[in-house]
């Protein structure tokens, strides 16, 4: 865990973080793990109650109403889960949760209840587990390293993982959930990035939901990857009082690529337990993505997507641009101009 977090309420409140702990806030930090590093610390503003860094990382006693439709796995890991630690929910992939442990623990997190302080790694004899799982499943081209966090593993733990899956010939893709060049940029460095370099290509897909994440040091740690040669892609939540407009999400998307990111998924918040204040009605999330087409450069469009409830797969729910009615074919530009297609089409 980098140093410097903050793993308490107690230790929020000394901060100055949130006011006097009540017995409620103590139920949600009893239920769902705190840990905010020094890098999101300093950036809340604390004349701000609506700050939108402190919103992801600062435990409100909103997490304490639970809806009826809220499940605690909600895209359905456990489903799908082939041996201890390793999910096979498409035919070609799997997700790999080496560790459960994350540098910090947002709020809204579809995980929520499978990370926290004090969760392990994955067992030596886990891992291999998983390992031969692999080895015996030839469709699968490409293997997830999620979690928690992989990047919070040592180096070493990391090379190991990343020699095994480099020797399996079937796999050829490479691909790592992280938070860390946000949340803890001095982590990127270079005997982490000579971890992660190997005989297959290693994507990194950066998790960031607001343009004020993405400081100088956060830009440099991003740098530092790409200029290694390994490629960066984006995934953000689509989440309520953070980013839930099309001004917020403008400027997150242009950061991304100024950092040579390039956005990919936009997700539409899942039904985890006690996130219900986060979550945008899926209209409004179609609205905002319609309001950035045509006023953001196409590389900085993101796929809006939605994890459907129960592991039934992710499917891409933006706005529909084109439809048919009797025969020939209508579309809407971005101004919401509408208009008939010839025949050919």
């Amino acid at each position: 865990m980098p140093g410097n977090t903050l793993h308490s309420l107690d230790e929020l409140v000394t901060a100055g973080l949130t006011p006097d702990v009540t017995p409620e806030l103590r139920e949600v930090a009893a239920q769902f793990s705190v840990a905010v590093t020094s890098a999101m610390v300093d950036l809340i503003d604390r004349d701000d109650a609506h700050d939108p860094i402190a919103a992801q990382f600062i435990p409100s006693i909103e997490e304490n109403r639970v809806a009826a439709e809220e499940l605690s796995d909600p895209i359905g890991d456990a489903r799908h889960e082939a041996v201890p630690g390793l999910i096979h929910r498409y035919p070609d992939r799997v997700l790999l949760k080496p560790l459960h442990a994350c540098a910090v623990y947002c709020r809204f997190c579809f995980r929520r209840e499978q990370v926290g302080a004090g969760s392990e790694t994955m067992k030596p004899e886990e891992l291999r587990a998983a390992f031969d799982y692999i080895r015996a499943h030839e469709e699968i081209w490409e293997v997830i390293l999620s979690g928690g966090d992989p990047l919070l593993l040592s180096d070493r733990r990391l090379a190991e993982i990343i020699g095994e899956l480099n020797d399996i010939p079937h796999v050829k893709i490479i691909r790592i959930h992280t938070r860390i060049p946000v949340v803890s940029p001095e982590r990127v460095t270079p005997e982490l990035i000579t971890a992660l370099r190997g005989a297959k290509p290693v994507y990194v897909l950066l998790h960031c939901n607001h343009a004020r994440e993405l400081t100088d040091a956060a830009r440099a740690a991003c740098a530092r990857l790409v200029d290694a040669g390994i490629p960066m892609l984006s995934q953000s939540v689509l989440l309520r009082g953070i980013n839930d407009s099309a001004e917020a999400l403008r400027d997150l998307m242009r950061a991304f690529v100024e950092c040579r990111v390039k956005p990919h998924y936009l997700h539409h918040p899942d039904l985890a337990r006690g996130t219900g204040h986060f979550r945008v009605p899926l209209a409004e999330g179609q609205a905002l993505m319609r309001a950035l087409r045509g006023h953001l450069s196409g590389l900085c469009q993101p796929t809006y997507i939605l994890d459907i409830p129960g592991g039934n797969g992710k499917v891409p729910i933006s706005p529909v641009y084109a439809r048919e009615e009797d025969g020939t074919w209508c579309v809407r530009n971005h101004k919401d101009e509408m208009f008939d297609l010839p025949d050919g089409f």
